[in-house]
């Protein structure tokens, strides 16, 4: 099947290559030369792991290529899928401005039917959007051509994308014509042979399913944070609270981790677009409000600890951090706690020394020409002159350190860990003091 993907972001580019490892033929459209350029060059602009081997093996076979040629990239693929941005604006609601660009590109150089499918994380109604645009241009053309919009959202997680392309747990699709069904249900079957995990409902219902799933999510993330900071209070182990409800099979185990706070591209934006679209039909979502203000304090819990054990007055003091990317297996900073931390010790006089095994080059990009931070290349580089160390990030090689080591190297052998990544008892049995998330 031939395939038209505009935006070569996350989501754009795990979708097109993941769409040409199945045999399908996918062009990629982004308007970014730079972008392009990588991409020809055998590079890829975002990291997740596996993916470029995935680019470079299809882009090798012929089936996945990449252009700034918008009429070239709407004449290819019966499929037109729109996965560019949608940044918050400014009232946190989000910019639609380039889906409306690239929906009216669809309708400028469209000659024959089109399917084109919103992947991109947008409001209800936004396919209503859509179709208008594609209408407005052909109408400017004099053109009567059929076309079906389709809402077909991703689930992708930052770092585990391909795995959740390939083997979905579900397919979201919104339509309303039974042509496309057939078409996305043709697309989408090399990744359901097992069994049918394709879903088929009405156009809002697929808009407003993608903001709920990560609203939810968001949700359990911040009532765990509260749930731990009360256990701080009470003298309870939030370790154990976790595990005794998350045996209940009607809540689970999963996203129940206490820690700094929820960042990223997803999250932080699709509960305040959540929140605003409520607002705009006149409903007042209290519970995702508190949520996102639950988030917002949650982010300044280590700089509270740090000021509670060293005072508020930071000046000539070094903290080593270890982690800077919103989440392991991925180099985005976006809305990541590791900002707000390192923004509070920087204005309190610290100095800061970074260790981030994938995302300190995006961290250069954020901080250049910022005074007081430096970034090292090891996690033990980092605590060389180093007073206290503070975890931001739960990457996997900072989950059995050694801790005699970490001791030897810090003027003041304390551990601030925001991730909840180790059992109490052992740092402080090797002489360190330990402040957790909600532990004993």
């Amino acid at each position: 099947m031939k395939i038209t993907v505009i935006g070569t972001g996350y989501v754009g580019l795990v979708s097109g290559t993941c769409l040409a490892d199945v045999g399908n033929d996918v062009l990629c459209l982004d308007l970014d030369a730079e972008k392009i350029r990588i991409l020809h060059a055998g590079g890829i602009p975002i990291f997740e792991p596996g993916l470029e081997a995935m680019v470079r093996r299809n882009a090798d076979a012929g089936r996945l290529r990449f252009t700034t040629d918008i009429e070239e990239a709407v004449a290819h693929g019966v499929l037109q899928f729109i996965a560019v941005g949608t940044p918050p604006d400014e009232d946190g609601s989000a910019d639609l401005q380039y889906v409306l660009a690239a929906a009216r590109s669809v309708g400028r150089y469209m000659r024959e039917y089109k399917v084109v499918v919103d992947k991109s994380t947008v409001p209800v109604g936004t396919a209503d959007k859509v179709q208008a645009a594609i209408a407005e241009e052909l109408a400017r053309r004099q053109q009567r051509i059929d076309y079906s919009v389709v809402s077909n959202p991703e689930f992708l997680k930052e770092g585990a994308a391909l795995e959740d392309f390939t083997k979905p747990d579900r397919i979201v699709v919104g339509a309303s014509d039974q042509r496309a069904i057939d078409i996305m249900r043709e697309l989408y079957a090399p990744f359901q042979r097992n069994h049918e995990r394709l879903l088929v409902m009405d156009v809002r219902s697929a808009e407003l399913t993608k903001y709920a799933a990560n609203a939810m999510l968001a949700t359990r993330i911040s009532f765990m944070n509260e749930l731990a900071n009360l256990s701080e209070l009470l003298g309870a182990d939030v370790e154990l609270v976790r595990k005794g409800i998350g045996s209940d099979p009607r809540i689970g185990f999963d996203f129940l981790y206490p820690g700094v706070g929820y960042g990223g591209s997803c999250f932080p934006k699709d509960v305040q677009a959540l929140i605003r679209t409520a607002h705009a039909s006149g409903y007042d979502f209290k519970v995702l409000q508190a949520v996102e203000d639950a988030n917002d304090a949650q982010k300044g819990v280590l700089t509270k600890k740090i000021v509670k054990r060293l005072g508020d007055d930071l000046s000539g003091k070094t903290v080593a951090l270890w982690g800077l990317a919103f989440k392991p297996n991925t180099d985005d900073m976006r809305e990541a706690p590791s900002r707000v931390l390192i923004a509070d010790l920087l204005a309190r006089g610290a100095t800061i020394r970074a260790y981030d095994p994938v995302a300190t080059h995006e961290a250069r990009r954020i901080f250049a020409g910022q005074a007081g931070i430096e970034f090292c290349s090891q996690p033990m580089d980092a605590l060389r002159g180093a007073d206290v160390l503070a975890i931001v990030t739960e990457w996997k090689e900072f989950r059995a350190p050694d801790f005699a080591a970490i001791r030897s190297l810090l003027k003041t052998p304390v551990i601030f860990d925001g991730r909840n990544l180790y059992d109490p008892a052992i740092p402080r049995k090797a002489g360190l003091e330990y402040f957790a998330v909600g532990r004993l």
